[in-house]
């Protein structure tokens, strides 16, 4: 069986977060609101949401256990629209605890002391997906021989 591992993290969460559009809800505030401080607009994604959401599914997978705080971490970026020098900014900790909690609710993920970690149901999740993606590449492989 493939895992998350043997995938290109950009195939995995793109096809991820097309299989959690039918999964999850995007709240309506989502579409009005920046992602962190640092940035300047709304993300220009319509499907941000449900990418945000493959990919902190992803690093739960990887990093597990993890925080609310870690999370925004990763997610952050440099601040560079202001007149001092480049500092890192975190991301907005709203939309991560909102997308933890759709996660909770599809019992992909479950709360611990230590912080959030991956259930048995997202782990068979995401490896379906890898499973699905490296067949969909060895069959191109296969054709372009």
């Amino acid at each position: 069986m493939t895992h998350v591992y043997e995938v290109k993290a950009a195939e995995l969460v793109k096809s991820t977060a097309g299989k959690l559009k039918k999964l999850i809800a995007k709240p309506d505030y989502v579409n009005y609101v920046k992602s962190g401080a640092n940035k300047e607009r709304v993300p220009d994604d319509p499907d941000f949401w449900f990418v945000r959401s493959a990919s902190v599914l992803r690093q739960i997978y990887l990093n597990g256990p993890v925080g609310v705080s870690t999370l925004r971490t990763r997610y952050g970026s440099r601040k560079e629209h202001t007149v001092h020098r480049r500092h890192h900014a975190k991301a907005g900790g709203s939309i991560i605890r909102d997308i933890l909690n759709e996660l909770e609710k599809q019992d992909f993920v479950k709360k611990t002391a230590k912080g959030r970690i991956i259930t048995q149901k997202g782990q068979s999740f995401l490896d379906k997906v890898s499973a699905e993606i490296s067949k969909g590449s060895s069959n191109e492989q296969r054709v372009r021989q």
